[in-house]
C-alpha cells in the first residue's frame, strides 16, 4: 500500500520532549517505520517550521517525511495552527494529485481537518478518493473536562473535532476507554477500531547499560513537564513519606516544560516543581535532569526501582510501555489507556488520579517488598513483548487499513459521489 500519514505539528523527526513534541511524534515515527518494514511505502506529511529544513527527508528505508509550507516557517504552538490548515490541505492535495495514496492516516484533530479537506479538493478535481483513517491521540472534550479554563485549545475545536470523527472512514482508537469517549461525540461505534500504541523492543529491554543511581529507593518520571502530567503528585507523595520517617526515596525528573522562544533558564513548570519541593522540605530528594538524549532513556529506566506516571488524564501513554519493556514496574494513575496497559498488581500498581496519599502508599508497598517489585518488573517485560511490539501494532493497523480500504472501494463503485464543497478548515475561519 501507498500510505500517507498526516501529522501537522508532530514531526516524526523532532526530538521527543521538545516543545509540542511527545508521544504523537514517537507513535507516528515508529508506526511508519514498522509499516515500511512490512513492505508498505509510507510518506509522512508535516508542517514546515524551519526555512532550512529540506522539503523531503528520508527517515528510514520506505519512509519519507515531506515538509509542507503552511503559515510562517517557524515553530507555531499547535493551538494556533487552525488558520494555516487551508494552506496545509492544499499542499496535501497537490502532492496527492501526482502521487495518490491508497490510505490516508491522520493524527490529531487538526491533521484530520487538513486530510479531509485535501481529499475533498482531490474529489472536486475528479481525482480518486483514498480511504481516510484517523487517530486523535487526545480529545478536546477530555481536555476541557480536566483543564477547564486552562485549556488553550481554539474554541472551534469543540465542534470541528467531532466532525472529523464523523466524516473519516474509520477512527483508530488507542484503547477501549477512548472508544466510549468517541461514541459520546456521535461517532458510530461500528466505525471505530482499536490499535494500541507500541514500544521499540530493540531499544527498550531489560539488558544493557544502567545509569548511576543513589543508594535509596529510586523513582523516575519521564515526559514533557506540564501541570496535567501530575509530576507534582510524586513530589507530594515523597513529602508524605518523609513525614512518616521514610527519607530514602528519591525522584529523578526527566523532561522540560514549555518556554518562550529564546528563553534562557528553567521553564515555568520546572520552577513551580522546584518551589514545591523546597516548600515541602524534600528538595534534596528531587533531581531535575532536564532534557536527555533519547538513547540515554533506557539506562535511566533500568536504574529506577519504579517509574511514576500519574497524569490527570492520558489517552494512552507510551512511558509505561517503555518502563515495562525494561523490566521496571510502573506506578500509574488509573486513567485512560494506563488502566489498560498496566495490570494492577501484575505489571505495576494503579492508583486513583490526583491522589498523592494513594501514590505514597504504592511507593511504600514496593519499597518494602523487593521480591514483589522484581516480579512486577518481570511480568511487565513479558506483557510488553507479547502485546505491544511495534511489529504487532503495525500488523494490527495493516489489517484495519485493508478492511477499510476494501469497504471504501466497494462503496465508491456502488455509490459514486462527488465533492460536497464543505471544507472544514475554511468553514471555521
Amino acid at each position: 500500500m501507498n500510505i500517507a500519514m498526516v501529522s501537522e505539528h508532530a514531526n516524526p523527526l523532532a526530538t521527543p520532549g521538545s516543545v509540542d513534541a511527545g508521544g504523537q511524534n514517537v507513535h507516528v515515527a515508529a508506526l511508519s517505520r514498522a509499516l515500511a518494514e512490512r513492505g508498505h511505502r509510507v510518506t509522512v506529511f508535516t508542517r514546515r517550521d524551519n526555512p532550512d529544513t529540506p522539503t523531503r527527508v528520508e527517515m528510514c528505508p520506505g519512509v519519507e517525511v515531506v515538509h509542507l509550507t503552511a503559515g510562517p516557517m517557524r515553530h507555531v504552538p499547535k493551538d494556533e495552527l487552525l488558520p494555516h490548515l487551508p494552506a496545509l490541505a492544499e499542499g496535501l492535495a497537490a502532492a496527492w494529485r501526482f502521487d495518490p495514496p491508497d490510505v490516508v492516516h491522520s493524527h490529531f484533530w487538526m491533521s484530520g481537518i487538513a486530510a479531509l479537506d485535501a481529499v475533498e479538493s482531490l474529489a472536486a478535481r475528479g481525482g480518486s478518493r483514498p480511504a481516510v483513517l484517523h487517530t486523535f491521540h487526545a480529545l478536546g472534550s477530555v481536555k476541557r473536562r480536566h483543564q477547564g479554563a486552562a485549556d488553550t485549545s481554539p474554541a472551534e475545536r469543540e465542534h470541528l473535532e467531532p466532525l472529523v470523527g464523523q466524516r473519516v472512514d474509520t477512527v483508530i482508537a488507542t484503547c477501549p476507554d477512548e472508544v466510549s469517549e468517541l461514541t459520546a461525540l456521535g461517532i458510530p461505534s461500528e466505525r471505530i477500531d482499536v490499535a494500541p500504541c507500541g514500544v521499540d523492543l530493540s531499544v527498550f529491554h531489560a539488558t544493557g547499560p544502567v545509569a548511576e543511581r543513589g543508594p535509596g529507593f529510586q523513582l523516575l518520571s519521564l515526559g514533557r513537564l506540564v501541570p496535567r502530567k501530575g509530576v507534582d503528585l510524586a513530589i507530594r507523595a515523597i513529602a508524605l513519606l518523609r513525614s512518616r520517617g521514610v527519607t530514602d526515596v528519591e525522584l529523578r525528573i526527566v523532561g522540560t516544560g514549555d518556554a518562550p522562544e529564546g528563553w534562557i533558564g528553567p521553564d515555568a513548570e520546572t520552577l513551580r516543581l522546584r518551589e514545591l519541593a523546597e516548600s515541602l522540605g524534600v528538595a534534596e530528594q528531587i533531581h531535575f535532569l532536564g532534557r536527555v538524549d533519547r538513547a540515554d532513556v533506557p539506562s535511566l529506566i533500568r536504574a529506577a526501582d519504579a517509574v511514576v506516571c500519574t497524569p490527570w488524564y492520558e489517552p494512552f501513554g507510551i512511558v509505561p510501555l517503555e518502563s515495562m519493556a525494561c523490566g521496571t514496574p510502573v506506578i500509574a494513575a488509573n486513567v485512560g489507556g494506563l488502566g489498560d496497559s498496566v495490570v494492577d498488581g501484575g505489571t505495576g500498581l494503579l492508583v486513583p488520579p490526583q491522589d498523592p496519599e494513594a501514590l505514597a502508599g504504592a511507593v511504600e508497598r514496593l519499597r518494602a517488598d523487593p521480591v514483589f517489585c522484581s516480579a512486577l518488573g518481570a511480568a511487565g517485560q513479558a506483557r510488553a513483548q507479547s502485546r505491544y511490539s511495534w511489529e504487532r501494532v503495525a500488523s494490527r493497523t495493516e489489517r484495519i487499513y485493508e478492511r477499510v480500504l476494501q469497504r471504501v472501494r466497494q462503496d465508491r463503485s456502488q455509490h459514486p459521489t462527488s465533492a460536497s464543497g464543505a471544507r472544514l478548515a475554511e468553514a471555521a475561519l
